[in-house]
């Protein structure tokens, strides 16, 4: 995979944290469009030998060491090693993108607590986690990019046993607006992207095809969204294309929510 010419990368010789990028969808994709504009990326994911295979592959693809880490985000001495690793070895820290997220159906009459503890726990505390990792180095160099992976559910409430993912989306609203009240005096700016649908291989496993065609049917492009169309709002939100915009959530959904 070619790289642009040096003097167009929007993200040339930035160091970037990509947590849960290991997987066939938004992380990953994340990543790579991150590393074709030129940034030194660094990957985490909860299955350690996924993300080793990952960041080999993009070695190969993008011609500079992409260092992996076997990180659940819910653990903070992972997530601070993560961080003071990366730290230490590039001496910055320039963009943070939260991805790691997890989905468990279970309505709240009968949600365990274990249920509830670890949706919360991977999508909000896991944001909270990385976010005060990396906050010391941004503010110290007073420059950095926080990027986290909301979703419509933040705003939608949900039906059918979602009330624990609507809720942690909805916090990593709240936290993302408050951060970027906090630091944006020192520099850091920080943005979430709430996504509707977005279409990969895992959730084709998971979800029957008729969920999709009904999707698609809300969309106002008639299509579903994509792994890359994220990529690409991420992409801009850390670039210095974005330096007027923090404390935002950017819906992208083709759409589909707009009509009542």
């Amino acid at each position: 995979m070619s790289l642009k010419e040096e003097g167009t990368m929007k993200l040339k010789d930035r160091v970037a944290i990509v947590t849960a990028a290991a997987g066939a969808g938004i992380g990953q994709a994340v990543a790579r469009r991150f590393a074709e504009e030129g940034a030194q990326l660094v990957i985490s994911d909860a299955h350690g030998r996924r993300a080793q295979e990952v960041a080999a592959r993009m070695e190969k693809d993008y011609g500079r060491q992409v260092p992996s880490f076997e990180v659940d985000v819910r653990r903070r001495d992972q997530v601070d090693a993560m961080v003071r690793a990366t730290a230490e070895r590039f001496g910055r820290i320039d963009v943070l993108f939260n991805n790691a997220g997890i989905n468990k159906l279970e309505p709240v009459a009968e949600m365990s607590d274990e249920t509830w503890d670890l949706v919360l726990g991977v999508c909000l505390t896991g944001t909270f986690y990385a976010t005060r990792a990396v906050l010391p180095h941004m503010i110290r160099q007073r420059r950095g990019v926080i990027v986290s992976m909301a979703s419509v559910a933040g705003w939608i409430a949900s039906g059918d046993g979602q009330a624990h993912y609507c809720a942690a989306k909805a916090g990593v609203m709240a936290f993302t607006r408050s951060v970027a009240a906090e630091c944006g005096r020192h520099g850091v700016r920080a943005n979430a992207i709430a996504p509707g649908v977005i279409y990969n291989e895992f959730l084709s496993r998971i979800y029957p095809p008729d969920y999709f065609e009904r999707r698609k049917e809300q969309s106002l492009v008639g299509r579903l969204g994509e792994p890359a169309d994220v990529a690409n709002l991420a992409l801009f939100l850390a670039s210095d294309e974005a330096s007027y915009i923090t404390g935002e959530i950017f819906c992208i959904s083709g759409g589909a929510y707009v009509r009542a």
